[in-house]
């Protein structure tokens, strides 16, 4: 059972409120005990409501525990957003809670999503993602559109210009892949680091080395 399963799980037979001995979980779903301390370690550290020690046992202390949701990507990334808004607000109250709900989502994503840790909600600041939102109406629709980018990052005074190929969500992080005029080569830009862009007029066609399929055939040859 992958993790995030066996989290969700965890969340499920706690809700009752009897305190639960890590050894009979840990034979309910299939793991050593040992796993299920890391688990609830893990849960507790999120911020899910969660009382009890080793030896002893757990139960959960939510007066309101949510059933388990699954999420579509774009369903996760408008909560994410969510997420990023108001932990920007004045208030401290709602900026602890985003921070916190941030915590408790990070604990049950699935493990293979972890790509360099991009899925992480803890870091970068969640203000990073409200900056790089901006420009994400112009890439999708240039995209879908098949239209040239002008674009100009903010680490670097270079102007390139690009055929926007596909965007990524990475958890608080967004990149643009595409195929880079300027260098020549495939370039994997971060969304947030984009300090101008402009929409070019011209469009392009799919050209053999240029396309979203000769990037992962050259990174299959290199792996």
């Amino acid at each position: 059972m992958p993790r995030s399963d066996r989290l969700v799980e965890m969340i499920r037979i706690l809700r009752d409120g009897r305190l639960h001995r890590a050894e009979d979980m840990a034979e309910r779903l299939g793991v050593s005990a040992r796993t299920v301390y890391r688990d609830m370690d893990r849960l507790i550290a999120s911020g899910v409501p969660i009382e009890g020690r080793r030896g002893l046992g757990y139960r959960a202390t939510a007066a309101v525990t949510l059933p388990p949701l699954n999420l579509t990507m774009t369903e996760l990334e408008a909560l994410h957003l969510g997420l990023a808004a108001v932990a920007r607000a004045e208030d401290a109250e709602l900026r602890a809670a985003a921070l916190s709900l941030s915590g408790r989502i990070d604990a049950v994503l699935p493990e293979d999503r972890d790509r360099a840790g991009g899925w992480s909600f803890a870091t970068p600041p969640l203000g990073d993602a409200v900056t790089g939102f901006r420009h994400m109406g112009s890439l999708r629709a240039a995209i879908r559109a098949r239209q040239k980018l002008q674009v100009t990052m903010r680490d670097a005074p270079v102007t390139h210009v690009l055929r926007p190929l596909r965007l990524d969500y990475w958890g608080r992080v967004w990149t643009l892949t595409g195929w880079n005029e300027t260098t020549r080569d495939f370039a994997e830009l971060r969304v947030d680091r984009i300090a101008a862009l402009k929409v070019l007029p011209q469009l392009f066609v799919d050209e053999p080395g240029r396309m979203l399929a000769d990037l992962e055939a050259a990174r299959g040859a290199r792996a």
